[in-house]
Formats: structure tokens, C-alpha cells, sequence
């Protein structure tokens, strides 16, 4: 289990979640241990500049999309730094900021 285990299962539900993510990578965007709603994507696609609860590589960031290509969603942090390419189903939730 991790951080985001109780988040994905309730996104997976339908139901929103609020989340206290720690750490430095979204500055500016979202300060350690802030408040950030996560909503449901449902039937909606992730854009570019959204912020997204999501699994890569095992895995789980609340990180931002950077890119929308042919092979899914490049996710990254606010510095510029890219995890990798994950397609929709690896992502649960959009953040609500």
C-alpha cells in the first residue's frame, strides 16, 4: 500500500478525495502538506497543465501532465522533471486547485 491507496480506491468509487501531498516537486503550484481536492475523471480526458493523481512505473505522484500524445500522458513535476508516458487508465484523479 501506499500514500495513495485509500485516495485511488474512493477516485475508483466515484468520490472525491482531499489529500495532503509532502514534498517540494509541484512548488509553486501546490506547497508540502496543502489541501488539494482530487475529483473523479469519470468520462473526461486529462489535459495538458492539469494535475493528476496517477500510477507510473509502480508508482503513485500527484504530478502534472505535460504533454497529450499517441502514447498517453507525459507526467512530470512543476520543475520540468518527466516521470514517463501513462496511458488514461493510469490515471485516477484531477486535482481541483
Amino acid at each position: 500500500m501506499t500514500w495513495a491507496t485509500y485516495a485511488i480506491a474512493r477516485l475508483q468509487a466515484g468520490q472525491s478525495v482531499v489529500i495532503h501531498p509532502r514534498g517540494h516537486s509541484m512548488r509553486p503550484r501546490i506547497q508540502s502538506g496543502q489541501a488539494v481536492t482530487v475529483e473523479p475523471l469519470q468520462d473526461s480526458l486529462p489535459e495538458m497543465g492539469d494535475i493528476v493523481l496517477c500510477r507510473i512505473h509502480g508508482r503513485d505522484y500527484l504530478h502534472q501532465v505535460w504533454a497529450v500524445g499517441p502514447r498517453g500522458y507525459l507526467i512530470g513535476n512543476a520543475r520540468g522533471n518527466h516521470n514517463g508516458w501513462v496511458s488514461r487508465r493510469a490515471i485516477f484523479g484531477r486535482a481541483v486547485i
